[in-house]
C-alpha cells in the first residue's frame, strides 16, 4: 500500500512540474530606442508588391501588396512607418505590435511601439514602393 501512495504522489509531483513550469520558447532580444518625431522629407508609400517576411523564430510575416504606410518617426535604423491597412504583430514569448523600420528601399527591422524598442530583420527585405504626395 506504501509503494502505490508514493507511485500516486510521484506522479501527481511529476505532472505539477511539467504542467507548471512555464518557459519562453523564443525570446526576442530588443534593443531600447526613442522615436524621434518624423524628418519633413518622410512621405507615405504604397507598397506595389506584396512581400513574405521570416522574422527569425519561425514566424512569418506578409505585408500585404496596396497597403499604405504612414510615416510616424524616425530611429537609428531607419524610417518608422505604421499602416491602417494591416495589422501587424511579432510573436515570441508574447505578441508585440509592430511597425517597420525602412531604411532607403530596404526593409531593416520592426519598430515596437509599445516597448519603444528595435527588433532587427535577419536578412533585409526590399520593398517596391510608390511615394504617395503629401495632402494638405
Amino acid at each position: 500500500m506504501l509503494i502505490s501512495q508514493w507511485r500516486c504522489c510521484a506522479a501527481s509531483f511529476s505532472f505539477l512540474l511539467l504542467t507548471a513550469c512555464a518557459f519562453d520558447v523564443y525570446r526576442v532580444d530588443l534593443t531600447p530606442v526613442p522615436l524621434e518625431a518624423p524628418a519633413a522629407s518622410q512621405s507615405a508609400f504604397e507598397l506595389q508588391e506584396q512581400v513574405d517576411l521570416d522574422i527569425g523564430n519561425g514566424y512569418r510575416r506578409t505585408l500585404k501588396r496596396n497597403t499604405i504606410w504612414t510615416p510616424v518617426g524616425s530611429i537609428p535604423n531607419g524610417d518608422v512607418y505604421k499602416s491602417r491597412d494591416q495589422i501587424l504583430t511579432i510573436e515570441a514569448s508574447n505578441i508585440y505590435e509592430a511597425y517597420i523600420v525602412v531604411s532607403g528601399n530596404e526593409m531593416v527591422g520592426f519598430y515596437l511601439p509599445v516597448e519603444d524598442a528595435y527588433y532587427p530583420l535577419e536578412k533585409k527585405a526590399t520593398l517596391s514602393k510608390k511615394t504617395i504626395a503629401p495632402t494638405h
